[in-house]
């Protein structure tokens, strides 16, 4: 069997980090299934799905190293076809990537305590992500 659900978040861009833990989890109830898996992906280039510790020290953590590790405002070559200045946007979004898999058990995700499913926008400005949530299983 599969379910599939879509989640609309509103962001602001810059590493604005949202947890989807409740929201998948509500997609899971919704769909029935017991024992399975359930893919959650980010519709779009430029942000990212993925497991964290969802507190206030990592939604600052995470963005601060990413912009460190690949920082805004560096001449990509994105920049010099596009000059829309989000090119280390896609670099970000691509290496933590799009989507996140996690079991399913007696109905529930199977998450570790301190770990939540989140979604982060890498881009330069607020967004109206879509995120495709897919469950299948028995």
């Amino acid at each position: 069997m599969v379910h599939q659900e879509q989640i609309n978040i509103s962001t602001k861009g810059n590493g604005d980090m949202h947890d989807l833990t409740e929201k998948v989890n509500q997609v899971v109830k919704n769909s029935g299934i017991q024992k399975g898996m359930v893919n959650v992906f980010n519709v779009g280039s430029t942000g990212a799905i993925g497991a964290i510790e969802f507190e206030s020290g990592l939604q600052r953590d995470l963005p601060e190293i990413l912009n460190k590790l690949i920082p805004p405002s560096r001449d990509y070559f994105h920049e010099q076809t596009w000059h829309d200045g989000n090119g280390h946007s896609h670099l970000q979004a691509t290496w933590l990537g799009p989507s996140l898999t996690v079991p399913i058990a007696n109905g529930k995700l199977v998450l570790g305590t301190w770990q939540q499913i989140f979604h982060i926008d890498c881009d330069n400005k607020a967004r109206q992500r879509k995120v495709m949530v897919t469950v299948y299983g028995e």
